[in-house]
């Protein structure tokens, strides 16, 4: 197979929980305040729906390895290949996602902004997206594999997001601090999607394989490696159109 679909995600939250009108306060361990965009959700009735569409349709979920291999050693993936990414790591991860991938046996990527995971176990809150504790992360490690979201840097302020205004030593110890702790090395996913071309050199004079946007469409070996796409699953997205990702 000469393609593959990538799914992002972030928060599942059942509908009679979900409230248009309150703000979701992301709480992480690093103490930084922010608030995860409405969009960035997504109902559990559909999440349920999008996986067992993709049970039934034969679709085999790859795992990093795999497309490091389609890029870099000339392997061609399953057909009906597809990538499941998680963004952030907050509870609805563990609470909804990752039964529902374990009963398909699916296989999925988790990417873990280091200092945003808690040392301690939390109470689930659907009031506010609270990100996990590294002990549940490894809980998850039969379904979930943990790449690179930076140590720190999943910040914004004043319109720019730290990606836009860090230095190169400040970056490079960031993500090596990151690299330490994720299962899967020399794979990143650029914080909000915001990239800039600076930090791609400094990604591919690191040695990175792979790293993501959330720019949609499909990627082949024609995609830049450091620039593979992403199709955001958001809020509201029917099965109509979650089956329409993988025709284009």
């Amino acid at each position: 197979m000469g393609h593959f679909h990538t799914l992002m995600y972030h928060e599942i939250i059942k509908k009679d929980d979900f409230h248009m009108n309150s703000p979701s306060k992301i709480v992480v361990n690093q103490g930084y305040e922010d608030v995860l965009p409405k969009p960035l959700f997504v109902f559990l009735e559909d999440f349920e729906a999008q996986m067992q569409y993709l049970y039934e349709n034969d679709y085999h979920t790859l795992g990093l390895e795999e497309i490091i291999d389609f890029f870099y050693n000339n392997k061609p993936l399953p057909e009906k290949s597809v990538l499941l990414t998680f963004d952030d790591l907050y509870q609805s991860v563990l609470h909804y996602a990752y039964p529902i991938l374990k009963k398909y046996q699916f296989h999925a990527v988790g990417f873990v902004v280091l200092d945003w995971l808690f040392n301690e176990f939390r109470p689930y809150a659907n009031s506010q997206s609270v990100c996990l504790s590294k002990e549940e992360l490894e809980n998850m490690k039969d379904v979930f594999e943990y790449a690179n979201h930076t140590k720190s840097l999943h910040t914004r302020n004043d319109g720019l997001t730290a990606l836009q205004t860090v230095d190169e030593a400040d970056f490079r110890g960031d993500i090596m601090a990151c690299e330490d702790y994720v299962s899967t090395k020399k794979v990143f996913a650029y914080p909000f999607g915001i990239l800039t071309e600076e930090v791609v050199a400094w990604l591919q004079d690191m040695g990175f394989h792979l790293a993501f946007t959330t720019e949609a469409g499909p990627n082949d070996l024609g995609t830049d490696p450091l620039k593979l796409k992403r199709n955001g699953v958001f809020l509201g997205l029917g099965l109509d159109k979650f089956q329409e990702i993988f025709k284009k």
